[in-house]
């Protein structure tokens, strides 16, 4: 089905689930890890894939809003159980939450933030933005949370380092963001505080203004991971408890580089020295409760 498809509901027999030509490498943190314990390893890559091929459906320039929003409702509508083989991602979801007992609003969550992203293209400021990420992030962590029967309590804490990562990827992509979907996820109120707009955006190199959003962004970034730290403690599980100090450990690491790098003239990501460190650190940190 094509973006200029005036009737996307006729869709039945082909996947809704679409790549979006984004580049899906390179993630800033480790998806269902060995230190996640074995027998749930599966059920966090089928929520990881179902989150993914959603993603992607709203980060396709090729569709309409429109045809988004119909893919999206019905990935949702396989969640629950309606048939059909055009959702392969939301049907291995399903029968994830069948066999783990987990309730699915996890999913519904990230789908909702996913219509957004159909739709919203600009948010007003910081708050605006965290209301995105508590959809958008924050039921990635609560997931694997629950998944391990981790008591509710760790959500402040996981919310925050989810959120952390999310404004850190959105920092490291915004100008692709703005250049294949128009879209800006810096807060319109940092931009016009700094005297700029999204313009700014299409330089070739960060100018003084730009650096000073994004420095800002930086620093309320900075007081999420700080409050992240205390997740690792909070949680039970051995092998979670080392995989969350490993990606608060990787969630410093990048923000540092995005402090030094230019996300402009290139993507400023992790090296493969940052992922051994923050294994290592992580690991040690974790084991120590």
């Amino acid at each position: 089905m094509s973006a200029a498809s005036s009737e996307p509901h006729t869709v039945v027999a082909a996947s809704v689930e679409t790549p979006s030509g984004k580049w899906r490498g390179g993630e800033n943190f480790p998806v269902g890890s060995l230190l996640i314990r074995r027998d749930l390893r599966r059920h966090v890559h089928a929520f990881y894939r179902f989150a993914r091929n959603a993603d992607d459906i709203a980060d396709n320039p090729a569709l309409a809003p429109a045809d988004k929003i119909y893919r999206l409702d019905r990935m949702a509508a396989v969640l629950d159980g309606a048939p059909g083989p055009d959702s392969p991602a939301a049907a291995a979801m399903r029968q994830s939450l069948l066999e783990t007992g987990m309730t699915a609003q996890h999913c519904h969550d990230v789908l909702r933030a996913f219509r957004q992203d159909a739709e919203q293209r600009r948010y007003r400021d910081w708050a605006d933005l965290m209301d995105y990420c508590r959809y958008s992030a924050a039921p990635v962590g609560r997931q694997l949370l629950d998944l391990h029967g981790e008591s509710r309590f760790t959500w402040p804490a996981s919310d925050a380092l989810c959120a952390a990562l999310q404004v850190l990827n959105h920092l490291q992509d915004c100008a692709l963001d703005y250049r294949r979907l128009d879209r800006i996820y810096l807060p319109l109120s940092d931009l016009a505080a700094a005297g700029i707009g999204v313009e700014a955006l299409t330089a070739p190199a960060a100018s003084a203004a730009l650096r000073q959003v994004l420095d800002i962004l930086l620093d309320r970034t900075a007081v999420l991971v700080a409050t992240a730290r205390g997740l690792p403690s909070a949680v039970a599980a051995a092998g979670l408890r080392c995989e969350c100090a490993v990606i608060v450990e990787l969630a410093v690491r990048l923000l540092a580089r995005l402090r030094r790098g230019d996300p402009l003239t290139h993507r400023v990501g992790l090296s493969k020295v940052d992922f051994l460190a923050a294994f290592g650190l992580g690991v040690l940190r974790g084991a120590r409760r």
